[in-house]
């Protein structure tokens, strides 16, 4: 949709999360949720409910005259889909180089480096 596969603009990601949070969502509920949440008018908040229902990541329905509106693609799909752009823009596709930069920047708790620990273990035996 975006630039090098990327899935959703900032913008797009806002709706989203309204509509991941809220499943099923009217479009007065969502104009209420996004003026509450961003700010938005409620042209705003139509004219991307339109848009997103256009590109197919939005679905919508008629209910009693009633628009209903629901996100067609997981939360956990659309944060996978980023992830892995964001990993080729910025490093090149090195996971490595990336984890090396958030902890040399961040550092990782105890939990953390147990939790890492556990996954690589993991993807030691899966090979």
């Amino acid at each position: 949709m975006q630039h090098q596969g990327e899935l959703f603009t900032s913008t797009e990601w806002k709706l989203m999360e309204c509509l991941w949070e809220k499943g099923d969502c009217t479009g007065r509920e969502a104009v209420e949720d996004m003026a509450r949440r961003a700010g938005w008018s409620r042209s705003t908040t139509l004219t991307l409910l339109r848009r997103m229902t256009e590109k197919g990541a939005i679905d919508c329905r008629e209910e009693g005259g009633v628009k209903v509106y629901r996100a067609n693609v997981e939360r956990s799909d659309a944060a996978r889909r980023e992830t892995e752009v964001f990993l080729h823009r910025v490093y090149r596709g090195s996971v490595s180089m990336m984890v090396s930069a958030f902890t040399e920047e961040k550092g990782l708790s105890r939990e953390e480096r147990d939790e890492l620990y556990a996954l690589l273990r993991r993807m030691e035996e899966e090979q």
